[in-house]
């Protein structure tokens, strides 16, 4: 049996139960996927909030399909939130990071919340109310540095506050709740750091920055300084450091690579359709950049197998926190996010050199310019060159295999 055999069949009767009263996950999916087709291109054109993908997402409850049952959601593992971000991704890339950044804050609190009465009722409004939660990790001129704060919290009493130049806040205006980071404390160091799990009532949003980008425009990851007043109990007891490594990189790589991995699915399927009406046309004569699709079903294949087998290795690893601390876990999980957005763009750049001018035209069933435009964020979000230059000492230190199997 293997660990995707050995995980799902692990899932509890209460579970399969609680899903044997609706559509399965990948029904739900699939419906929400067709909604944020339909809306895409407005989506992309208008750099617009998916708003009809979320629609039908919330109807469906895939926000909160990862909650535990016992809190009112699916309890669903890390294969189905990485199977739907792939799902959504070969609809709508903006709708699919949306969710995808939602489940990686949605995984801190599932992960890291137990036994905290607040963060368990937060649990349950994501799984009862649909709850979409925001991310705010970038800040100021750090560049995506989200192991160095510069914002701190401020303690008084039972309460505490904190003022953020948040540079970027992904879908900030629309969301429900918000996960951010900052400095422990006013005398913390930049690498001291907590995280904050808030409801909208607990903080304001001044816009600050807009968002016109090349792509993923219907994720609006404006600016703003967010203020934040709230009850002490929004902060995790656990260092950030621990959240970091066990549950925030592991799912944000997973699940935006996925997302990513779907672009490109969506991409080789215009591409496949492209070489059949040309070989229909042409009396069974494949076209002159045949090869290119060939290199780009490769591509592909390379991508989703880089991804599944990462999903294994953390899967194998969740609940063992040693494992998930290892250097070569680490390594492999951060450097995920390298690799798998390398090989998406090289998959789409494949797939429009299939289509030639068919896919480089905006105005055609075969182009190609939503997808290419999108799929081009994936290097610079959280930059390669950063991760490669962090991970040059530890892949230093991990050592080279000794065989294949090890």
């Amino acid at each position: 049996m293997n660990v995707r055999e050995a995980v799902l069949q692990s899932i509890d009767d209460a579970q399969a139960s609680f899903l044997e009263q609706g559509p399965s996950l990948v029904e739900r999916a699939a419906k929400t996927a067709a909604a944020a087709a339909a809306d895409a291109e407005g989506v992309d054109r208008d750099a617009r909030f998916p708003y009809k993908a979320f629609e039908i997402a919330r109807e469906q409850k895939l926000l909160g399909v990862m909650i535990p049952v016992e809190y009112g959601g699916f309890g669903a593992s890390i294969y189905d939130v990485t199977d739907i971000c792939y799902t959504l991704g070969r609809a709508c890339a903006s709708t699919a990071m949306i969710y995808a950044m939602h489940q990686t804050k949605v995984a801190c609190v599932v992960r890291h919340g137990h036994g905290i009465p607040w963060m368990e009722t937060m649990m349950r409004r994501v799984a009862r109310d649909q709850w979409l939660l925001a991310s705010s990790t970038t800040e100021g001129q750090n560049g995506g540095n989200i192991r160095a704060s510069a914002a701190a919290v401020d303690h008084a009493g039972d309460t505490v506050s904190l003022v953020r130049d948040a540079t970027v806040i992904s879908y900030g205006a629309e969301a429900d709740g918000l996960v951010t980071i900052a400095r422990r404390a006013t005398e913390a160091a930049a690498s001291d750091q907590v995280l904050l799990a808030l409801a909208k009532d607990d903080y304001s949003l001044k816009r600050t920055l807009g968002w016109e980008t090349l792509g993923m425009r219907g994720t609006c990851s404006t600016g703003f300084e967010l203020k934040v007043d709230c009850p002490s109990d929004r902060v995790f007891p656990e260092s950030y450091d621990k959240i970091h490594a066990q549950t925030m990189t592991p799912f944000a790589h997973l699940c935006w690579s996925s997302a990513w991995a779907g672009i490109a699915a969506a991409a080789v399927t215009r591409a496949q359709a492209f070489v059949r009406k040309a070989a229909r046309g042409a009396g069974g004569q494949m076209p002159p950049a045949a090869a290119h699709f060939t290199a780009a079903k490769m591509s592909l294949a390379k991508l989703r197998a880089l991804i599944a087998a990462n999903v294994d290795a953390f899967a194998r690893a969740e609940h063992d926190e040693r494992a998930l601390s290892s250097l070569d876990f680490q390594s492999s999980i951060t450097l995920l996010k390298v690799q798998a957005s390398e090989l998406a763009v090289e998959t789409v750049m494949h797939a429009m050199r299939t289509t030639g001018l068919s896919g480089y035209r905006n105005d055609g069933e075969f182009t190609m310019g939503r997808h290419l435009r999108d799929v081009l964020s994936s290097p610079i979000m959280i930059n390669n060159d950063r991760i490669l230059a962090n991970a040059a000492t530890s892949t230093l230190m991990s050592g080279v295999p000794a065989s294949l199997r090890d």
